[in-house]
C-alpha cells in the first residue's frame, strides 16, 4: 500500500491521559507508549495517533470531525464502552446502509460505532 498522501496519525485531546488509557485499554485492547506525563500515543492494530493534555475536547456539536468506529456486534460493543465508563450520547438508530451509536468517552471526546443492516 502506498501511504503517500494518506491519513497517517491521529491527535486528540485527553483532561486525564491515566483514563483514557485505562478506558481504551479496556473497551478495545488498544496498546500505548508514554512520552511524559502529557502525551501518550496509541497503536489499535490498524492506525497510530495520540492523546494530549488538554482541557478540552472533541465533540460533533464543537464542529470537531467525527471518528468512527466499525463493529460486527453493535450491542456488544455498546456494552463495553458502557462498562468501560463510556456514555452512550445518541442510541443505536438506523441509517441507510446500517445503523450507529454515539459515544463519549471519559473524557468527553465524542465517537460513533456502526454496523451493517442486519448484523
Amino acid at each position: 500500500m502506498n501511504n503517500h498522501e494518506k491519513i497517517n496519525y491521529l491527535e486528540l485531546p485527553s483532561k486525564d491521559i491515566a483514563k483514557t488509557k485505562e478506558f481504551f485499554t479496556k473497551v478495545f485492547d488498544w496498546a500505548f507508549e508514554d512520552f511524559g506525563d502529557e502525551y501518550t500515543a496509541f497503536n489499535d492494530g490498524t492506525i497510530n495517533g495520540g492523546f494530549f493534555k488538554s482541557t478540552l475536547n472533541c465533540s460533533m456539536q464543537n464542529g470537531s470531525a467525527l471518528i468512527v468506529f466499525y463493529s460486527a456486534n453493535l450491542e456488544e460493543t455498546q456494552s463495553k464502552i458502557e462498562k468501560g465508563g463510556g456514555k452512550i450520547i445518541n442510541e443505536i438508530f438506523s441509517f441507510p446502509g446500517g445503523r450507529r451509536f454515539h459515544f463519549s468517552d471519559p473524557n468527553g471526546n465524542e465517537y460513533a460505532v456502526w454496523s451493517e443492516l442486519g448484523i
